[in-house]
């Protein structure tokens, strides 16, 4: 790990510090160059944007820009650390948007007093950018900031920690369901965790068939239940009518476990308690709820996916978020809505079930991958991501009733 903190302090250094730049898009070599960049020739599209805002996606590049913002207070599995501490994750999640989905991404880290403060600063420069993608704001605040921005904001606000998660455990839960031989519709589920991806989680779950009563989450104090008066107003929406108040007790006879809470917190006498053919999300990074080795020697008919990128199944952001806001931006939508992520869910899991060319296999370091247990979701580096979920993402916008603009005819064809 030493050799490794080495490597990695060395990569956000050298060459250049940090991971991002700006590069230039149009030619500055000559007077003429940079008097039709800048004074006398940058007059005419002021005047054209001032005439009509939306002349803005026409003449600067704010239809192609992304704002990463955060205010520093759950900086991956850190904690809060504060809004500088927080800058080279947002850069390397510029790089990502960059990376996949070609889209330019400025990092934003914003030092505020309170929630008002951080809404008010980011409402204020949305116009600037084609999107917003929050990132890295401890719960309950997230939630009430992205509500907030959503509705002050012309432009899609998406808070990747809780929605990007959701879409990804989704679509690989989804597919676990269906080889296992379970329906959603029926399937008892357990969530370890209730922060902002334990909430997203299981809404979007409901929005693809679960039944909220079939749910079982589980915060530091046991499972939340109609009896406690200690729940936010978002725990209090997974509120279950029960006497049972352990993992133990809720974990029996259960078809779905999934964690977004913390490492080793799921036993393995508490796994052989689950039904026939479970389904385990264990998403804690960088250490499970129960490490891989342990729960495939406990349980031999379960499937298991991780956060990890050194097992099968990783539930990884970067199969969404990049193309997402690819799909979103290039419709110009104003919301990102239930349609376009459910859209984006189905995308994502129906690609698992085609046959994986050879450029993905060699990418992954493996032989061959086929829809199965140890291949419920996408390989990150599948360059077929960006066209299949961008252009279902964008048909779901249209669709809705939120795009500004038609789909094109050959888009991401």
């Amino acid at each position: 790990m030493s050799d490794f903190r080495e490597k990695a302090l060395k990569y956000h250094a050298e060459p250049t510090p940090g991971k991002i730049a700006i590069a230039l898009t149009t030619a500055a070599d000559t007077a003429q160059d940079l008097a039709l960049a800048y004074s006398p020739g940058v007059a005419e599209p002021v005047r054209e944007i001032a005439a009509d805002p939306d002349n803005a996606y026409k003449y600067t590049a704010k239809g192609n820009l992304v704002a990463v913002i955060s205010n520093g207070t759950a900086i991956l599995g850190l904690g809060n650390l504060g809004p500088l501490a927080s800058k080279p994750v947002m850069e390397g999640k510029a790089l990502l948007f960059k990376r996949f989905a070609n889209l330019d991404a400025i990092d934003i880290e914003v030092k505020h007093r309170t929630t008002e403060e951080f809404i008010n600063t980011v409402a204020a420069i949305a116009d600037t950018f084609g999107g917003i993608n929050l990132e890295d704001i401890k719960a309950p605040e997230c939630f009430e900031i992205e509500q907030a921005l959503k509705e002050r904001c012309s432009v899609p606000v998406f808070h990747d920690d809780q929605h990007g998660t959701a879409i990804v455990t989704a679509a690989g839960m989804l597919n676990a369901l269906e080889i296992q031989g379970k329906d959603i519709a029926t399937a008892k589920v357990v969530c370890m965790g209730a922060g902002a991806a334990a909430v997203a989680c299981m809404e979007l779950l409901i929005t693809c068939g679960a039944q909220r009563e079939n749910i079982y989450m589980l915060d530091r104090k046991g499972v939340i239940h109609t009896r406690r008066d200690d729940l936010n107003e978002y725990k209090r929406q997974f509120a279950n009518n029960t006497d049972k108040r352990t993992l133990e007790d809720v974990i029996e006879g259960a078809d779905v476990f999934v964690g977004v809470s913390g490492p080793d917190v799921l036993p393995a006498d508490a796994l052989r308690l689950m039904a026939d053919n479970p389904v385990v999300f264990a998403c804690s990074n960088p250490d499970p709820e129960i490490k891989p080795e342990l729960a495939h020697r406990t349980r031999d008919d379960l499937i298991m996916a991780t956060g990890r990128s050194d097992y099968p199944n990783q539930v990884n952001n970067v199969l969404c978020f990049p193309f997402i806001f690819r799909g979103a931006l290039d419709v110009r939508a104003t919301v990102i809505n239930d349609e376009m992520k459910v859209a984006a869910v189905e995308a994502i899991r129906s690609l698992t079930k085609e046959a994986v060319p050879a450029q993905v296999l060699s990418a992954a370091g493996v032989d061959s991958l086929s829809f199965g247990r140890q291949y419920i979701i996408p390989k990150p580096m599948d360059p077929r991501l960006l066209p299949r979920v961008a252009r279902a993402v964008a048909q779901a916008a249209v669709d809705s009733g939120v795009a500004q603009i038609p789909l094109p005819d050959d888009y991401m064809l």
